[in-house]
């Protein structure tokens, strides 16, 4: 059985920085691609930054230069390094596991409070 579970999340100032971890309970070649999503109460889930299998990238425009997303395969792990973070940065961010199958599999989600 697939599983996605979240880490990192919490409270923290305005430009100050997170990471947040996606553990996945497979290996890394069974994974097409890992990525980030986030949602606020009222609006739909967005799409925060994913990876693929060969480490390509992609970011929505509201996090380049600020976030970074990395995998280490060895651990099936995924990770968000949030810097300079802004309040409305605050949000559940929840993982999303994409297998070779084509199927998704979603964290239970992390809580992200940005505020001072």
């Amino acid at each position: 059985q697939v599983q996605v579970v979240e880490s990192g999340g919490g409270l923290v100032q305005p430009g100050g920085s997170l990471r947040l971890s996606c553990a996945a309970s497979v290996s890394t070649f069974l994974i097409n691609a890992m990525g980030w999503y986030r949602q606020v109460p009222g609006k739909q889930r967005e799409l925060v930054a994913t990876i693929t299998r060969s480490s390509s990238t992609n970011y929505a425009d509201s996090v380049k230069g600020r976030f970074t997303i990395s995998r280490d395969n060895a651990k099936s792990t995924v990770y968000l390094q949030m810097n300079s973070l802004k309040p409305e940065d605050t949000a559940v961010y929840f993982c999303c596991l994409t297998y070779y199958s084509g199927a998704d599999y979603w964290g239970q989600g992390t809580q992200v409070t940005v505020s001072s």
